[in-house]
C-alpha cells in the first residue's frame, strides 16, 4: 500500500474511533429519558414493547463500527477502539463528578439539585455499562472473527448478525440487571425492558447490515482489498 493510501486509512480509522467513542459516551449521558416506539401495540410483562431508553439509540452504532473495523482493520484495531471507549467513558465520569461538586450560582440556569438529578445517576450508569460494554464488545469481536475465519471472509451478513445478536443480549441483560440492582430502575420493569431492549437491538442489527456491506464495499474498492484482506496500519 502506498504511503498516501495508508495515511488515508489511518484518518478514516481515527474518525470511526471518534464516532464510536461519541456514541458510547452520549448513550451513558442521556439514558434516563425513556420513550415508547410503537410499531405494534403489545405489552410484555407489564411493559409496552419497545418502551426503551433513548440511551439505546446511539448504542447499536458502536457495534456496527466495531464490526466494520474488525472487517477492514482487523481484531487488534477493533479491540483498541473498545479500550479507548472505556477510557473516554471513565474520563467523562470524572468530569461529571467535578462539575457536580462545584456549587452553582443562584442565577445559574441549572441549580445543584437539578444538575444532580440529571447527571448523578450517570455515574452508576457508566459504572454498570462498563462491565456490560467491555464483556459484550469483546464477545462481539471474538465471535465476528470466528465466523470470518470459518467462512474465509465470505457471508458478511452471517457474522455481522450472529456476533451482534449474542453480544447485544449479554449487554442488555448485564446493564438492566446492574441498573435494577443499584435501584436506578425498578425490578418490576426488568423483564419488559430486557425483552424490549434486546429485540430493538436485534432489529437495528438487521437493518444496519446493508450499511456494513456498503462500508466494506467502499473500503475494498478504494484500497483495492480482496475478500478477507485487512489493512495493516503498522
Amino acid at each position: 500500500m502506498q504511503l498516501k493510501d495508508k495515511l488515508l486509512a489511518q484518518r478514516i480509522y481515527l474518525f470511526l474511533g471518534a464516532l464510536f467513542i461519541t456514541s458510547l459516551v452520549v448513550s451513558n449521558l442521556i439514558f434516563q429519558k425513556f420513550f415508547y416506539w410503537y410499531p405494534v401495540d403489545i405489552e410484555i410483562f407489564g411493559s409496552k414493547l419497545f418502551e426503551i431508553s433513548v440511551g439505546i439509540l446511539p448504542y447499536p452504532i458502536t457495534f456496527l463500527i466495531t464490526d466494520l473495523i474488525s472487517e477492514i482493520y482487523g481484531k487488534k484495531r477493533a479491540n483498541d477502539v473498545v479500550v479507548a471507549g472505556i477510557f473516554a467513558s471513565l474520563f467523562s465520569v470524572g468530569i461529571i463528578l467535578v462539575a457536580d461538586y462545584v456549587p452553582a450560582l443562584e442565577k445559574s440556569p441549572l441549580n445543584d439539585n437539578t444538575f444532580n438529578n440529571v447527571f448523578s445517576k450517570t455515574i452508576v450508569a457508566v459504572g454498570s455499562s462498563m462491565f456490560a460494554y467491555l464483556f459484550a464488545q469483546f464477545i462481539d469481536i471474538k465471535i465476528y472473527h470466528f465466523w470470518k475465519n470459518l467462512t474465509k471472509g465470505k457471508h458478511l451478513w452471517l457474522r455481522n448478525n450472529f456476533s451482534t445478536w449474542l453480544s447485544q443480549f449479554v449487554d442488555t441483560l448485564s446493564i438492566i440487571t446492574l441498573l435494577c440492582y443499584f435501584k436506578v430502575l425498578p425490578w418490576s420493569s426488568f423483564q419488559g425492558l430486557l425483552i424490549s431492549g434486546f429485540l430493538f437491538k436485534v432489529l437495528v442489527a438487521f437493518l444496519d447490515t446493508p450499511f456494513l456491506y456498503l462500508g466494506v464495499y467502499l473500503f475494498r474498492k478504494r484500497f483495492k482489498l480482496s475478500v478477507n484482506e485487512e489493512i495493516n496500519l503498522a
